[in-house]
């Protein structure tokens, strides 16, 4: 299962290149889809649609059938939708970025729930995380690579081509490397199953407040650094293109650092919620200081990587749910917290983009001060997160008494 989990690892790399991506060739799908700064937003946004919305069918199916057919499905139709995206047509690209989401989601679920099933339980956190490194090292790909791409010439298409072609191959690899017969042959009717699973679920206090916490935490990077972070280091402070390019993309670097440390951290500690309230304000002080803090007081890079581990603490609510639900609904919960968390990316960047044109107002070019004025709520939110985190029941190891998860067969 090693092989499989590190096919499904190499999956959840590439939709997160493609979440990423947009952010360093803005100007160039502006130009492309004839639509502004603004609207482009919007276009990418559909990813999160797509993928808010799958990942509550692929924790149920995956729970049911496996992964052995709907992990390469997912990297198909992740593949098609990068394809689609090409085209340079407005509606094809649309209908191709919800397709991302849509297979996306199964990436996600599905790698998550490899680390989470097949392996020691005392490790979940860190092989969590560590699945979560996969993702994080493709969205810091998504800009650090492509950006120095695309300024070196490469059409804007031509990389959404060639990576629809690179999730087709994938998609084949994971039919030939997943184990067969990896779960039970499907009796009955399984979306009632699939139903009781997600009615369990979601009924869980534990569950809807894991998907706050995590969307919370989430949405920093996934707005703010993924989709307005190269324009906000060249329109805010005045960088190059290159330079705002790896400027921003330490952020994903640091997740890459953030996801498994903070998960081996907290399976060490054998608690979760102190581990994600430290994360919680360091990613806090690290937003206000991007947005108010003076430029050229810190090394280059530092405060970008000090973003991305901290943000890494959105992760361990995956662990959280995990251990708050019965183990017959792992991928279930994992898909509830996935949707969650990313709702709040799929509602609120248009409304963020909003803010920052009701900021600029009339004014050609955006400035400092209308970045802050937009984005400040994030602050808002990271604090809001923390809060809510003490509501959160501890399910480490070392919580006392030990958390008591009922055991429900899911017919």
């Amino acid at each position: 299962m090693v092989a499989g989990w590190l096919v499904a690892a190499v999956f959840y790399f590439l939709q997160y290149s493609l979440r990423s991506a947009p952010s360093v060739m803005m100007p160039q799908l502006s130009e492309g889809f004839g639509l502004t700064a603004v609207g482009v937003a919007s276009l990418v946004g559909v990813f999160y649609y797509g993928y808010s919305t799958f990942s509550l069918v692929a924790g149920p199916a995956i729970d049911r059938f496996g992964t052995r057919l709907l992990l390469p499905l997912g990297a198909a139709t992740v593949g098609v939708g990068a394809l689609l995206f090409a085209t340079g047509n407005q509606e094809a690209a649309t209908i191709g970025r919800f397709f991302q989401g849509v297979g996306g989601a199964f990436a996600a679920v599905g790698a998550l729930y490899i680390a989470s099933n097949y392996f020691e339980p005392s490790k979940a956190a860190t092989l969590i995380g560590a699945t979560q490194m996969f993702g994080m090292a493709g969205g810091s790909a998504g800009q650090f690579v492509v950006g120095p791409l695309i300024a070196g010439g490469l059409p804007w298409n031509r990389f959404w081509m060639g990576m629809g072609v690179a999730g087709l191959v994938i998609a084949g690899l994971l039919l030939a490397l997943l184990p067969r017969d990896e779960k039970p042959a499907a009796s009955g009717d399984w979306l009632v199953s699939a139903g009781r699973a997600m009615s369990l679920v979601l009924r869980n206090p534990q569950s809807i407040l894991c998907g706050i916490v995590s969307g919370l935490l989430f949405i920093p990077t996934t707005i703010f650094d993924m989709v307005w972070g190269v324009r906000y280091m060249q329109e805010a402070h005045g960088f190059d293109y290159a330079s705002a390019v790896i400027r921003s993309a330490t952020v994903p670097l640091g997740w890459i650092i953030g996801c498994p440390l903070l998960g081996f951290v907290s399976d060490r500690l054998g608690r979760r919620k102190p581990v994600i309230v430290a994360g919680a304000l360091v990613l806090m002080a690290s937003l206000v200081w991007i947005l108010f803090g003076a430029v050229g007081v810190l090394p280059p890079y530092v405060i970008g990587i000090i973003t991305g581990i901290a943000s890494g603490a959105a992760m361990l609510p995956y662990t959280v749910i995990k251990e708050a639900n019965p183990p017959a609904v792992s991928g279930t919960a994992t898909g509830v917290v996935n949707f969650l968390n990313f709702t709040f990316s799929a509602l609120l960047g248009p409304v963020f983009a909003g803010l920052l044109q009701d900021a600029a107002g009339p004014a050609r070019e955006m400035t400092r001060a209308h970045y802050q004025t937009a984005f400040l709520p994030l602050v808002y939110g990271v604090g809001l997160s923390i809060v809510l985190t003490f509501f959160l029941r501890e399910t480490g190891r070392a919580a006392a008494p030990p958390v008591q998860i009922a055991q429900r067969e899911i017919a």
